[in-house]
Order: structure tokens, then sequence, then C-alpha cells
């Protein structure tokens, strides 16, 4: 809290949360507060950095900028034990993101630094992207686009028989694992679409858009496509494998664009192979980048790949600034914080 003085704010932008879009955000909620506000280097998102995940490696770059700063807005930036420790001023750290991977809460905790975080910001774009996913998987939408654009080949035609032929939404029994802010709404455009929504998540009561199902085994024997919603915790780690794969009705399609390890990849490629899964639509990985030597990639034919793109629309990077900026407010005027982990 500022109790009436100035705070110097430090916007570490990357390519999509730019750093324009905090300033522009910032701008109403401290009007009168801000002293300096620095404006931050677009950070590479992929680094190698102990304690933290999905951050840049700038953390040289990040001391240098913090120095007297109360605040970081950032979505990428490194905050470690030792940027924490080489910035005594900071006090407030807002990740522009759904969860504060790129932090380090404990080290947080020890130096009373509170950290926030943007959650629902990309709801909506991963859960259109998601049903997006679904429909290229089911109906071969990329192979087809690359036989006829890439290569120039009309053989993308024999999707055109009964044989090869995809499966149409309407009636087809989907089962969504998780039903949180992406899955609920997966659940809402699917019923829409006229697909037979079944639903398995523990921890949600309540009305649900569609059929809720008990255990997670009787959803995968009934469902003919899944989507995974689910976080990612201990209890969540590799929930899909090898015995649930071979609970599904032969030919099922699988989609995640929820976070990688959910689903065992090993088992998963076993799957498509033996035709147990016939097509799978993917758009996070057990490892990011993917490795060049993943099996995924020799089953193009039947695995739609995007590179963990399900968030990315101007919508979200505009929608995270502002909910950051809303809780760097709410810190400067000493109100409750919304979205606080420390």
């Amino acid at each position: 809290m500022t109790d009436g003085k100035s705070v110097r704010v430090v916007a570490a932008g990357d390519h999509f949360i730019l750093p324009s879009l905090i300033r522009e955000a910032l701008a109403p909620e401290l009007a009168h507060d801000v002293t300096e506000l620095t404006l931050g280097w677009p950070l590479e998102p992929f680094g190698s950095v102990a304690e933290v995940t999905e951050a840049s490696d700038a953390e040289d770059e990040l001391i240098e900028a913090l120095a007297g700063a109360q605040v970081l807005v950032t979505q990428m930036g490194p905050v470690t034990e030792r940027v924490l420790a080489a910035c005594p001023d900071l006090r407030l750290v807002v990740v522009c993101r759904g969860g504060p991977v790129n932090v380090n809460l404990d080290a947080a905790k020890r130096h009373d630094v509170r950290v926030c975080y943007a959650p629902g910001r990309n709801a909506a774009a991963t859960a259109e992207f998601t049903v997006g996913l679904l429909l290229a998987a089911l109906r071969r939408i990329p192979q087809a686009h690359d036989l006829l654009a890439r290569q120039g080949s009309w053989e993308g035609a024999t999707y055109y028989t009964y044989e090869h032929s995809g499966l149409e939404l309407e009636d087809l029994p989907v089962g969504l694992v998780g039903y949180g802010a992406v899955g609920s709404r997966v659940a809402r455009v699917l019923c829409a679409f006229g697909a037979r929504v079944m639903v398995y998540d523990p921890y949600v009561h309540g009305e649900i858009h569609g059929l809720r199902i008990a255990s997670l085994d009787e959803l995968l024997r009934q469902s003919r496509a899944i989507t995974l919603h689910a976080r990612l915790t201990a209890e969540t780690r590799g929930l899909i494998g090898a015995r649930e794969l071979a609970l599904l009705p032969r030919g099922a399609v699988v989609v995640n664009a929820a976070r990688g390890p959910l689903l065992d990849e090993e088992a998963l490629c076993d799957a498509l192979e033996d035709g147990q899964v016939s097509a799978a639509a993917l758009d996070t990985y057990a490892t990011e980048p993917l490795p060049p030597d993943s099996r995924l990639r020799a089953l193009a034919e039947r695995v739609v790949m995007t590179p963990h793109l399900g968030g990315a629309s101007r919508a979200v990077a505009e929608k995270a600034a502002r909910i950051a900026a809303e809780e760097v407010g709410r810190w400067a005027r000493g109100e409750p914080l919304a979205h606080c982990l420390t």
C-alpha cells in the first residue's frame, strides 16, 4: 500500500502482453500515484530457470529494471529467489496469466511480496480453440488443407468416402474431463451443436450443461470423443494413460488444450498406432517446445498439433492487462486484493 505516496511500476511485457497494453490499463488506475512507469522489453517466452516454469531466462535484466520499484507487472518475468533477494523494494508482483508459474511463491512469502494473477483471462479463447481442435480432428481439416494447399494434391477427397470420413458433432457422445471456466464454456458450445455432452468433475456441484457422470471410467466408456479441462496437480498428472485410453470405444478422438502432462503421450501414440484412438488434437505437451524426436510428429496424419495457442487472442492480452492493472490499483489504494496467493 502506498499511503498516499507515489509508486514505481515496472511493466515487463512480452510479444503477447505488450508493455503498452499494461501501461494503458494502468493509467486510469494509478493516475495520481505513479511517478515512474518503466516499460519493459519483449521477453522471450522460453528460458531455463530453476524454481519456476514457463518463464523467460532474463533474471539479470529483470533485476536491473526493478531497481527501486515496488510493483512488477509481467507475464513471463522469472520471479525467482535471486530476483526477489536483489529487489528489496519490491512489494507486489502481478502476473498476467491464469497461474503464477513463473513466480517462486515460497520465496515471495519469505520476502513479504504479494503475488497476484489473472484468473479466467483466457477461458473463452481456450474454449473456442478446444472446439476448433475437436472439429479439426473429427473432420481431418488440417490434413486435407495440407494435401491441397501445400502439396497440390486432391487426395484429401478420399475423406469423402465412408471408410475415411470423420464424425459429426450432432448426437456425438463427447466426454469432458473437468468443468471449470474452460470446460463449462466448451459444454455450452457443444450442446448448441447438438452433441451428447457428458461431464466428469468430482469438485463441481450444481447444475451443468450436459449429463453428469459419476466416475472417469464410466465417462470414458461412453465417449466417442473426450476433451481435457482439468487443472494440473499431483492427482491429475498422467490422468489419461494406457488404461484409460483402452476404456474408450475403439476409434475415439482425444483433445487436449489444457495441460500436456494430463495425458500420457507415449500411451496416446500407442493407441493411435493400433487404432484404439482414431485421431487426436493437441495444443499442449509434456515437454514444450515439442521435441524433434517426439513420436507425435510421425503420426501427423492422425494428429492435429498446435504450439500452445489456445489462449492466444487479442482479447486475452487486453483482458489480462486490465485484470492486472485493477489489482495494482487495489494495492495502491489499500484495498483488499482480489486474486492474491501470498
